[in-house]
């Protein structure tokens, strides 16, 4: 470790080969961390790696120190202009909370610990992202944002970034028709669903407008009364939110590319039995799991789909700065990934 003075500031330049604070070999503890990505326990890498369990803990969790956009992107012409966000349900000590997500090209670039689901909580979530973009770039605002459609999501994106689009879920809008189909309505259910999906397909504004009109009219004549002929309509009367997408036909019209990173996020919280620490470290917790996530590689079929290029941080920066994935991530998080924040560490 050589340490250098530059401009009053003083640096430590540290080869990747050695883990932060000399902790270990970068080498020796990559596979355990990758492990880490299918939510191996603790116990079971100090049993196959040696160490102990709170030796891999403290390790994981301290790279949820770093900051996730800077990490990850490495260019301000690479943030997303088209992003996706929702908020995982989760539990601390018993106690409802909520990971405010975002997702953007195939990559977690923000997961933060609300300790609420209003207004409030969620702008203050929410707002890492952003500061952590705007490190990057200082003039960065995202065109569009994918949301499910909670109001407390669309007000806090909106306060954060008052230019943005939301471009609400239609998905979301059908599973909700689908949840309410009762087993006796199964039949008719598809029918519906056939039709849905046909609007959903329209190449223009006009063509869409004109199929949600016949749906609904259809509806009104051939549905009974129930709840999920009520969300039938609800999907229909919203016609203004759906058109949205043709202005901007890059944005996610579904929440599909947030919804699958969400599910490894469960997975996360499912072997955790729920999280058991204080919020603070909950958080370094799922920031860190983030971080894995973008940077591990990915099963060999995704590699070879893309030309040899193992994780999302390749696909997104179109690089590497080392052929071991956890060297890269050691690497790309120099200064804790911030550009214009101070940190001691290179």
């Amino acid at each position: 470790m050589v340490k250098i003075k530059t401009c009053g500031e003083q640096y430590q330049i540290q080869p990747s080969f050695i883990l932060p604070y000399m902790r270990g070999n970068t080498d020796e503890a990559s596979n355990a961390m990758f492990l880490l990505k299918f939510n191996v326990p603790y116990w079971a890498l100090a049993y196959i790696f040696g160490k102990d369990a709170m030796y891999w803990y403290r390790l994981a969790v301290s790279l949820g120190h770093n900051s996730i956009v800077g990490t990850t992107v490495k260019s301000g012409e690479l943030l997303p202009e088209n992003i996706l966000a929702d908020e995982e349900h989760i539990t601390i000590n018993g106690k409802k909370s909520y990971i405010a997500t975002t997702v953007a090209q195939e990559c977690l670039l923000g997961a933060e610990v609300s300790r609420g689901c209003g207004d409030e909580d969620l702008k203050e979530a929410y707002m890492v992202f952003k500061e952590e973009a705007q490190d990057i770039n200082p003039n960065y605002s995202p065109v569009t944002v994918n949301t499910d459609g909670w109001s407390a999501t669309k007000n806090a994106w909106r306060y954060l970034f008052p230019a943005i689009v939301i471009i609400q879920c239609f998905l979301h809008a059908y599973i909700k028709i689908r949840d309410r189909a009762l087993k006796k309505m199964q039949s008719l259910f598809k029918e519906i669903g056939d039709k849905v999906w046909d609007c959903y397909k329209a190449t223009d504004k006009r063509s869409f407008s004109q199929r949600i009109r016949r749906v609904k009219q259809w509806a009104l004549k051939n549905v009974p009364d129930s709840i999920m002929k009520e969300k039938l309509l609800d999907l229909c009367s919203k016609c203004s939110l759906w058109i949205r997408f043709y202005d901007f036909p890059k944005a996610h019209r579904t929440s599909n590319a947030l919804d699958r990173l969400m599910k490894l996020m469960n997975r996360h919280k499912f072997s955790h039995q729920g999280y058991h620490s204080s919020v603070e470290v909950t958080n370094l917790n799922i920031r860190a799991y983030a971080l894995i996530f973008n940077f591990a590689p990915s099963c060999p079929e995704t590699i070879k789909k893309h030309n040899g290029m193992e994780s999302p941080f390749e696909r997104l920066n179109k690089f590497k700065y080392h052929e071991n994935w956890f060297h890269n991530l050691l690497i790309a998080s120099s200064l804790g990934g911030y550009r214009n924040q101070h940190s001691k560490t290179l």
